[in-house]
């Protein structure tokens, strides 16, 4: 059967019917025509890793995969093979969850208006106790109608970790967990490299290791190589070491196997700025800071260590270790801005946006701010948070301390070492000499009374890197705490 029937002019039918009878007596593994919804179809677009060695069903890999296209017409229908779970969206709606369903799903009981259309599918997670039949088999769509090519995104961010990556525990799994949400909130593709109950080392006891299985398609034993020449990841966030307490993986082990992974991915991901989290229960943390710092003093100044301390509430976890909905709102939060801070200098440009969506707002330098609330009613605290030899990496939070609202602000300190600052998130740094400005992010230009903003930033130090003796809030000064 045909995914797409083609509408035949009068006249034409003799064409058609030899195209028809081509396309019936094509191999299976012949390469598909834009537009026709088959798995080879350019038109759509799958994010993260899919084994597709088999031309006619594409099966996802890890937690997070998911295709995009476009599509005109008024319905679409899914072609499986045997039971899922799944979850789809349309033209940018919310995500609709089907259960258990088989064969020729149709996503459109309620067909949608004529016109241009668009599409997102993700699997339910195939791990631990369920085994559903995560394969895509293709689209089919009205008569005449056809796919169009998926909206291009800003660029690719990959997160690469265990069950608290994964999402376990949220409503909706890998799709409310905090790599779905940097990536959704970001505009751009995302792919969670992540598995129940995985840790970076792999064990005698069989523990899923990241350091082996990284460059696989999934993390099913004899899984296939993946092809990294399908995406470039723009940045790769690990969180990793949680697990590997319980299958006894000693602290050098452990380093070692860091070190490893940071070379198998700069290996894979030559340009790729990459962030190693500190897990969320501290574990392994020196070990983890010194694989950084291996690699950094070894010539990759593009891996850094990212403090997590208070990026989970006290009301963020549904067990003692997984973020909820809130936790995992609230890792995104903190984390969204590092991402964007470390995304190439041009990415690619701002994709298009359906009907029903909004543009995600593009960070860009933000002119010289005014204020609507009283000069120097604010208070500062400053600290290092991570520091090796010839480098650091820095915190700043703001609170205004005032009665009014900052519509816009410029936060100025000077550094009394010869310190320098590279690159800075959740404001538009700039530098002259020893004296750093900060003005409020293009997105979030107001600051309310009582409001903290935390800015963070990595640097250069030598000899010394003492913390500033002041700081200056549109030219007024603030308390330090």
């Amino acid at each position: 059967m045909k995914l797409i029937r083609l509408a035949v002019a009068a006249g034409t039918v003799a064409a058609a019917a030899v195209l028809a009878a081509a396309m019936l007596v094509a191999p299976s593994g012949a390469l598909a025509a834009a537009g026709d919804g088959s798995p080879t179809d350019p038109n759509i677009r799958f994010a993260g890793r899919w084994d597709t060695r088999d031309r006619t069903a594409y099966v996802p890999g890890w937690a997070g995969a998911y295709l995009r296209t476009g599509f005109t017409g008024t319905t679409v229908k899914l072609k499986q093979r045997n039971t899922i779970d799944l979850y789809y969206s349309l033209d940018g709606g919310p995500d609709v969850y089907l259960q258990n369903v088989r064969g020729t799903v149709n996503l459109t009981p309620n067909p949608l208006p004529a016109g241009t259309h668009s599409l997102r599918v993700s699997y339910r997670v195939v791990a631990g106790s369920y085994h559903g039949d995560a394969v895509f088999q293709g689209l089919v769509l009205d008569s005449g109608a056809r796919t169009l090519p998926a909206a291009p995104r800003r660029g690719m961010v990959e997160f690469v970790g265990d069950s608290i990556t994964v999402g376990t525990t949220t409503s909706k799994n890998a799709l409310t967990a905090y790599g779905w949400l940097v990536g959704e909130q970001l505009g751009l593709d995302h792919m969670q490299v992540a598995q129940g109950g995985a840790c970076l080392v792999s064990s005698a006891d069989g523990c899923v290791g990241l350091d082996r299985r990284f460059v696989k398609v999934s993390a099913a034993d004899g899984a296939a190589d993946h092809d990294f020449t399908r995406y470039q990841a723009d940045v790769v966030v690990i969180n990793l070491g949680t697990n590997d307490v319980g299958h006894s993986v000693s602290t050098t082990q452990f380093q070692s196997a860091y070190v490893g992974l940071l070379r198998t991915i700069r290996g894979k991901y030559p340009k790729a700025a990459i962030l190693a989290l500190k897990t969320f229960r501290g574990r392994y943390v020196p070990q983890t800071q010194a694989a950084v710092q291996t690699v950094n003093n070894a010539g990759d100044r593009n891996v850094f260590f990212v403090n997590t301390d208070g990026w989970v509430p006290a009301d963020g976890l549904s067990d003692s270790v997984h973020p909820n909905d809130t936790g995992h709102r609230a890792i995104a939060a903190k984390l969204a801005p590092i991402v964007t801070a470390h995304l190439p200098a041009s990415p690619t440009p701002t994709p298009s946006v359906s009907p029903t969506q909004s543009p995600q707002p593009t960070p860009s330098v933000t002119p010289s701010p005014t204020s609507s609330g009283t000069p120097g009613a604010c208070a500062v605290q400053y600290k290092i948070t991570n520091q090796w030899s010839g480098g650091f990496q820095g915190e700043v939070q703001l609170t205004n301390t005032g009665a009014d609202p900052l519509n816009g602000w410029a936060l100025r300190w000077t550094f009394a070492d010869g310190q320098h600052i590279d690159q800075g998130w959740n404001g538009a740094f700039s530098q002259s000499g020893a004296t750093v400005t900060v003005t409020n992010p293009a997105w979030s230009p107001a600051l309310l009374p009582g409001a903290s903003a935390t800015l963070g930033f990595t640097g250069t130090w030598n000899g010394a890197n003492t913390a500033p003796a002041s700081f200056a809030l549109n030219g007024a000064g603030c308390a330090l705490t």
